[in-house]
């Protein structure tokens, strides 16, 4: 009885442990780790645009260069000033500021007698020579009868001396004659005198002796004298007041506000009457102008003369 007890328990200690065999199997299984799942890729549809960029800073455009007018409408009230008047008539215009500045003649390059205007590259001359410290203003000239030419003073008489700056002022101010040729002679005569306006512009001119012109030539000579290239600042300093303000103020200054500054030479002998000027505060800055007349004469020409100033003037506005 008590070997089959034993034998009892041998069997139920086997089914016990073959069943936690079978168990401990199960378990394993179970806690066998499967491979890791990548995780989903979400992917762009196709018709979906990719988002975009930001706009880089525009670039701003660049401000336009503003447009020179045309001279047409110039060359149109010149040419009615000349058919109304009866006068043949040459200008040149040469703008020194405000944008684009540009040359313009009408006839710039037809030969007219030059009158007094020659007296301009002779003050000019002298005013370099000045600011150069070559001559002394206060040196004086002697008067020669060969001097004489009527003009705006007649208290000359053979051997009377006046300072070079009288002179100056006697042909600046009152285009005096014979104050002019005393200067001429003084610094070396008409030669001399080409030479200098040569050099600086006016190649087709003949002054003082053949005495021959272009609206071209005087504001070539301008043009020159502004830029500083004729003795600069000390130069202007002298030869400005000797051009304005003068006693003749007829012709350019007549065509432009009267608070402006205009210096000038004029020119006039029988029916030539001239205006080389440079208008120091134009509406787009400072301009040379050059107006020519012949076959008019008096007052009726310096009319002209300021005629076409105030279109020039008026053109010079549009811009």
């Amino acid at each position: 009885m008590k070997r089959l007890g034993a034998v009892a328990a041998v069997i139920c200690g086997l089914f016990l442990l073959s069943a936690g065999i079978v168990l401990a199997d199960a378990r394993a299984s179970t806690l066998t780790v499967s491979p890791t799942a990548k995780p989903a890729t979400t992917t762009q549809a196709e018709d979906t645009p990719a988002p975009s960029s930001p706009d880089p800073t525009p670039t701003p455009a660049p401000t336009p260069t503003p447009s020179h007018p045309g001279f047409d409408p110039l060359a149109a009230a010149v040419e009615r000033i000349a058919a109304t008047s009866g006068a043949e008539i040459a200008v040149a215009l040469i703008e020194l500021g405000g944008p684009d500045p540009q040359a313009w003649s009408l006839a710039g390059s037809q030969e007219f007698e030059a009158a007094s205007t020659y007296k301009l590259p002779l003050l000019m001359w002298m005013a370099e020579l000045v600011a150069a410290g070559q001559l002394d203003v206060d040196g004086q000239v002697c008067y020669q009868d060969s001097d004489w030419e009527d003009g705006w003073f007649s208290d000359y008489a053979s051997g009377d001396c006046f300072t070079r700056q009288d002179l100056a002022a006697r042909v600046g101010l009152y285009s005096d004659n014979t104050a002019a040729h005393m200067l001429v002679r003084d610094l070396g005569g008409s030669s001399a005198l080409n030479a200098f306006a040569q050099a600086h512009g006016a190649t087709g001119s003949m002054f003082y002796e053949v005495n021959t012109t272009t609206a071209t030539d005087l504001a070539a000579l301008w043009a020159a004298e502004v830029r500083g290239e004729i003795g600069g600042a000390a130069a202007q300093a002298w030869l400005y007041p000797l051009l304005s303000h003068t006693k003749f103020e007829a012709g350019v200054s007549a065509g432009v506000p009267a608070s402006v500054t205009v210096v000038h030479k004029t020119g006039e002998v029988d029916g030539v009457v001239h205006d080389a000027a440079l208008v120091t505060s134009g509406p787009g800055g400072p301009y040379v102008l050059v107006v020519m007349t012949d076959n008019l004469g008096g007052e009726a020409a310096f009319k002209a003369v300021a005629g076409v100033s105030a279109a020039v003037w008026q053109y010079e506005s549009s811009r």
